[in-house]
């Protein structure tokens, strides 16, 4: 595929930046927004459709979070190939082809989702609606390399955070279809996204640009591989986007398997978490910037932790409006750890390039492009921890017919990712290994460094 590819791009230039860098940057993060919420949108489609399986379709709610779980599965694996996809095609190509590639699994969707077909074919297609997952690592990796590294948390945060939203949309779109057509009619929904998927696909093509210097690097995720921060950032991804996307789609399941809410009124409320915690992404990212990512991700996971403890009481009591209550703090709170988290990975990585003796352009080259080829590791494992959660709810209500178990181990993950955070990348004892990643002397990039937290 042909297409415009610019073949300078220093962002961390100031010059450069104010003299149509930034422009073309926003530019590409507007319509990246736009093609990952349709592919968030895509990915989520099955935990909208499990509301509309009635009995007639002869799924229990163990089979129904299994669905949801294989989605999650899927999405998660092809995030390491989708963020390798930007330097082997360019941003601008991968973006288009891999918005096309969302009308696979939607249009399948369209053609089984009605009483009769069976339980393997749903699962072929939940699994090929993974690929919508993919889309975020694509994404992150590309705006990663526009921006330069004082604006990449709130970037970041926003291209996440308005990919995070396509989640609250399809289940409000779901809504709309269960009151108004009634619960009989799921293929409503997916009609809906078939034309969007289109229109993404060609916005991507018309206004988005590939950039040059971030072409045909293959070596960078080796070396990311073997970054030891690539997997404790990962472990730390997986506690706040694992629970987000975990949460996400299956909170309409639990409030029916638990509370034994019908699918209208699930539905209503399916939607305001996921909602919150994409809002608040940008926020996340924007806080981290100024007040260090790992400190903002500390503090998230002391108040998950203190949040989760509230949904297990509520679990084992039976009061619904407070499970509602801290059930929506999680959703906020994975949110805002997301952003931070998201913020901390250029940051680490450009701080090891200084460490190395790199200066200027080059270090922040180094930065851009290992924090690139991390994203896609990250964002893997980050949305496998979604599996985790939607595995230990399918457990947890098979065994005892309630989430209070599967809650009880998320706040174990929790305490421990507060633990890694605070050792790793806040504990700075004298000639420990937290002083591997020290702050150049001078210059923006230092500042941007010093204020990180790491």
């Amino acid at each position: 595929m042909r297409g415009r590819w610019i073949e300078r791009w220093d962002p961390e230039d100031e010059e450069f930046w104010r003299d149509g860098g930034e422009r073309v940057a926003r530019r590409n993060l507007h319509v990246s927004v736009l093609c990952e919420h349709i592919g968030f949108s895509v990915w989520s489609l099955w935990s909208v459709m499990v509301l509309f399986m009635g009995p007639e379709y002869g799924v229990d709610p163990a089979g129904k979070f299994f669905l949801i779980a294989l989605a999650t599965l899927v999405g998660a694996a092809v995030r390491v190939p989708y963020s390798f996809a930007v330097a082997r095609f360019g941003g601008r190509n991968w973006t288009v082809v891999s918005a096309l590639l969302l009308l696979a699994p939607t249009g399948a969707a369209y053609a089984v989702m009605e009483p009769g077909t069976s339980y393997t074919v749903f699962l072929l297609v939940a699994a090929l609606t993974g690929i919508g997952g993919g889309n975020f690592a694509s994404s992150m990796t590309n705006i990663n390399a526009f921006y330069p590294l004082r604006a990449k948390g709130w970037a970041l945060g926003l291209n996440a955070g308005g990919g995070n939203i396509g989640v609250p949309v399809v289940q409000s779109v779901g809504l709309l279809v269960i009151a108004t057509a009634g619960a009989a009619h799921p293929k409503l929904v997916l009609g809906v996204y078939l034309p969007l998927i289109v229109v993404a696909a060609v916005c991507a093509a018309l206004f988005m640009d590939n950039l040059a210097p971030v072409r045909g690097d293959r070596g960078a995720l080796g070396e990311a591989a073997r970054a030891p921060h690539t997997w404790l950032l990962a472990f730390l991804y997986t506690g706040t986007f694992g629970s987000f996307i975990g949460y996400g789609f299956a909170f309409g399941l639990v409030l029916q398997a638990q509370f034994g809410r019908t699918p209208l009124q699930a539905t209503s409320l399916t939607f305001a978490g996921p909602l919150l915690g994409s809002l608040v992404r940008p926020a996340g990212g924007a806080l981290a910037d100024r007040l260090g990512g790992a400190k903002v991700t500390l503090w998230t996971f002391v108040a998950m932790a203190a949040a989760t403890g509230v949904v297990v009481q509520a679990s084992v009591t039976g009061s619904f409006a407070v499970f509602l209550t801290g059930f929506s703090a999680l959703f906020v709170l994975s949110g805002i750890g997301n952003g931070s988290v998201y913020k901390m990975i250029p940051v680490v990585f450009t701080a090891q390039a200084h460490r190395a003796g790199l200066t200027g352009e080059a270090a922040a080259a180094y930065g851009r492009r290992l924090s690139g080829a991390a994203m896609g590791l990250i964002g893997a494992v980050g949305a496998a921890g979604g599996l985790g959660v939607n595995l230990a709810f399918r457990q947890s209500f098979g065994a005892s017919g309630s989430g209070t178990a599967a809650f009880a181990a998320f706040l174990a993950c929790y305490a421990a990712c507060l633990a890694v955070t605070w050792a790793v990348y806040l504990r700075r004892p004298a000639g420990g290994a937290t002083e591997a990643v020290p702050a150049p002397a001078t210059g923006p990039a230092a500042e941007s460094l010093r204020a990180s937290g790491v």
